[in-house]
């Protein structure tokens, strides 16, 4: 087990996907501090199942996604920063806050890649893209249809979860996927599901539901 700055958020980060912060609260600039000092700065991001992102008293996930420092900009009263999701975590145990959350964590496996997989992988490009398409349209995409994905098959399928447009707690399952085939099958499944939501009423918002 590691000892993990947290930063528990409202929605799920996944391995090779990017997260956009802005960070004020006193604690996350704190931690922000003690993570530039470190050699390869990485914190823990977990799903907040219960209460507010600010301020603190939230209920957690117990499976999150360590994200990888990249960029920090200084603004007036907040800082910006980047990052890029890692390896997938398992949370042992919360600590104290010291200021800021604090965990022991242990690293998921990571699941692998097998060639026999490229056609569930392709239509599962397919049909997130054609649904993000619809999704777009009616004003509740987060991602444009035609973004780019990585060459990498392990890294594009965790992006595919990443830009599906789905609630958050389809994405915490398919953050807890055990294998590639699964996490695939999952994503076709969850998206189709949601397809008929979208292309049937552009005034519903299927990302209200977690």
């Amino acid at each position: 087990m590691t000892q993990v700055a947290m930063f528990p958020l409202g929605s799920v980060l996944f391995p090779h996907a990017p997260l956009a912060l802005r960070i004020f609260e006193p604690r996350y600039l704190t931690m922000l501090g003690r993570l530039l000092d470190e050699e390869d700065p990485r914190f823990g991001v977990v799903l907040i199942e219960r209460g507010p992102e600010a301020g603190g008293g939230d209920q957690r996930t117990s499976v999150g996604t360590l994200a990888r420092l990249a960029q920090v900009q200084v603004g007036k009263d907040d800082i910006f920063v980047l990052a890029v999701g890692d390896e997938r975590i398992r949370v042992d145990a919360w600590l104290d806050d010291d200021p800021h959350p604090l965990a022991e964590v242990t690293p998921l496996p990571a699941l692998t890649w097998d060639d026999a997989l490229t056609p569930l992988r392709t239509e599962a490009e397919s049909i997130v893209r054609r649904v993000l398409g619809k999704a777009d349209a009616a004003g509740l995409a987060s991602y444009d249809p035609n973004i780019e994905l990585s060459e990498d098959p392990v890294g594009s399928a965790w992006q595919l979860a990443a830009i599906a447009p789905l609630g958050e707690l389809d994405r915490f399952t398919l953050l807890q996927a055990t294998t590639m085939g699964g996490l695939l099958r999952q994503i076709i499944d969850m998206t189709l599901d949601i397809e008929p939501v979208i292309g049937g009423d552009a005034a519903s918002d299927p990302f209200s539901g977690m």
